[in-house]
C-alpha cells in the first residue's frame, strides 16, 4: 500500500471521532462554514483545523491530535496556509485500502 501500514490505518479508523471527521471531509461544503477567499475551495485547500475543533466541540489541541493520527495513517493530507493547517481526505489512500481489503484480507 505504498508505504501505508494497515495496522496504523485500522487504528486510526477505530475511533468514532476520527470516522466522523473522515465522513465530514467527504463532503466539506455540506458540513463546514465558508472559509476566507484564499482558501474558500474546500476541495483544493482543505478544511482549517479551527473548523474541526468548533464542530467537534473539543479543544484545538484535541482536534489536532485526531487529525495527526489520520495524517500519520495516510488517510488525510495537510497543507499550511499562513498560520493555519488545512486538511483534506487522501482519496488515493482509500482506493488503496479498498483494494487491500478486497485482495489481501
Amino acid at each position: 500500500m505504498n508505504g501505508m501500514k494497515p495496522v496504523e490505518i485500522f487504528k486510526a479508523l477505530g475511533n468514532d471521532t476520527r470516522l466522523q471527521i473522515l465522513e465530514w471531509l467527504k463532503d466539506p461544503e455540506k458540513h463546514f462554514s465558508p472559509q476566507p477567499e484564499e482558501v474558500s475551495d474546500f476541495q483544493q485547500a482543505g478544511v482549517c483545523v479551527t473548523q474541526f475543533h468548533k464542530k467537534l466541540n473539543v479543544t484545538q489541541s484535541t482536534a489536532s491530535q485526531h487529525l495527526t493520527i489520520l495524517l500519520r495513517a495516510g488517510l488525510v493530507t495537510a497543507k499550511r496556509h499562513g498560520r493555519w493547517t488545512y486538511y483534506k481526505r487522501n482519496e488515493e489512500a482509500f482506493h488503496q485500502l479498498k483494494g487491500m481489503i478486497e485482495h489481501d484480507v
